[in-house]
């Protein structure tokens, strides 16, 4: 990698010496600071920097240095791709876009002074402020667990060491042992994922313990693909999988991490694995800056700006937008609009109408993959699902395999779109 001021600052954690690089770089220009670096922040960052072409300097703030996409996080748990295959750095970024890349924690955002307070001390000035930090845990969502549970019950729904940890425990489960989720309420990050986890584990059980259970206890009364997963799991898993719904107590449902076991509607069941995924808020910093109402962030359709704040804008999981849901395809789709709105207000360069779409792939077992998808409009009200399009129970070996094949060459793409 090219090393230059710009990386250096951003590698070297100079920020943490008390004084704002930004501030020193960018005399003169238009400010644009995106904090998170994932499918929203790294896209967003990515298109300012390229399509301004100098005009406006561009922080990005990302505490960790490598960055692992939570879509396809479930097929490493499978064993269809290597931790490796999930991990990308912001090297490209610095070197080849000259976004200022600050690996710490954004932990405040004064409006007055349009600032962002970082963990490392100093502030970073912005002009224009996209908040792009996905999402956390509402406290007290699962009777039971909290964060300091996550290494007995992980989560594994911010991908990287919980991921890893999960996998562990799955491989390390006895013969005939029980795996059990309790899933999210909606809504949450990737609406399929929970359903696609469940196949994945069932996929790695059937080959190294077939006698193994699987129990998920859910609070919805239906969910994403449900169909489509319930027909995989009866043709690859038959007896694998308990599905506990919301009408047969899957939502009443306390666990106790020190003696793993989860009670469900009553009855309690000693497990050997629990993946806990709780109800979930938009991350942290959306709320410190003031631009959340209740759970997530309102924002206007047209351009993804808060409906609190005309210079911040909100992207991605953390966002209350309307009819998209939370996925890696949607933040990405989200950052592109964005981007082009912010270049404009910025510059005077010209603003496309807004367009959006979204698809969200799921692998049920090995070559049998399944989508469903949409495009969206920007109304006055909300971001409006347009047309969609779901894979069908029933089809064909050779159309499932696509499918799958479509999805890798997806993430290929949208990983480069992503991280350059």
């Amino acid at each position: 990698m090219k090393l230059n001021r710009r990386t250096f600052i951003g590698s070297a954690g100079v920020v943490a010496a008390g004084f704002s690089a930004p501030m020193v770089l960018a005399q003169g220009k238009p400010r644009v600071v995106v904090v998170g670096g994932g499918a929203g922040g790294a896209t967003a960052a990515r298109y300012v920097a390229k399509d301004s072409k100098g005009e406006i300097d561009v922080t990005l703030i990302e505490p960790s240095r490598t960055y692992y996409t939570c879509f396809f996080s479930n097929l490493y748990l499978g064993g269809f791709q290597e931790l490796s295959d999930i991990a990308h750095s912001y090297g490209t970024l610095a070197a080849d876009y000259g976004i200022n890349v600050v690996h710490d924690w954004a932990v405040g955002v004064d409006r007055d002074t349009k600032s962002v307070a970082l963990a490392g001390g100093g502030s970073v000035p912005y002009d224009k402020l996209i908040l792009s930090p996905g999402i956390d845990f509402v406290g007290g969502a699962v009777e039971g667990w909290d964060l300091s549970s996550q290494n007995k019950m992980p989560h594994a729904y911010k991908a990287g060491s919980q991921t890893e940890l999960l996998k562990a425990q799955i491989m390390a489960m006895p013969e005939g042992g029980t795996f059990a989720m309790v899933a999210p309420p909606n809504p949450y990050r990737c609406p399929p994922g929970p359903y696609e986890r469940v196949s994945m584990v069932a996929h790695v059980l059937k080959a190294n313990n077939p006698t193994a259970k699987i129990i998920v206890a859910d609070p919805k009364p239906k969910f994403s693909k449900m169909s489509l997963f319930q027909e995989g799991w009866s043709n690859h898993y038959e007896g694998m999988v308990d599905w506990i719904g919301e009408d047969f107590g899957g939502g009443s449902v306390s666990v106790n991490p020190e003696a793993m076991t989860v009670t469900i509607d009553g009855e309690e069941t000693k497990v050997d694995v629990c993946n806990v995924i709780p109800a979930m808020k938009a991350g942290r910093i959306a709320e410190m800056a003031g631009v959340t109402e209740g759970n997530w962030a309102p924002v206007n359709a047209a351009d993804m700006s808060s409906k609190a704040d005309p210079d911040i804008y909100v992207l991605g999981d953390a966002s209350q937008q309307g009819d998209m849901p939370k996925s890696g395809f949607s933040a990405n789709s989200q950052a592109k609009v964005c981007a082009n709105a912010v270049r404009g207000a910025l510059t005077g360069s010209k603003v496309f109408p807004a367009k959006f779409s979204n698809t969200c792939w799921s692998l049920i077992d090995a070559n049998d993959g399944v989508k469903v998808g949409a495009t969206y409009e920007a109304t006055p009200d909300k971001i409006a699902k347009v047309d969609g399009f779901i894979s069908q129970t029933g089809e064909n070996a050779d159309l499932r395999k696509a499918t799958y094949e479509e999805s890798l060459g997806w993430y290929a793409g949208i990983t480069s779109d992503m991280f350059g």
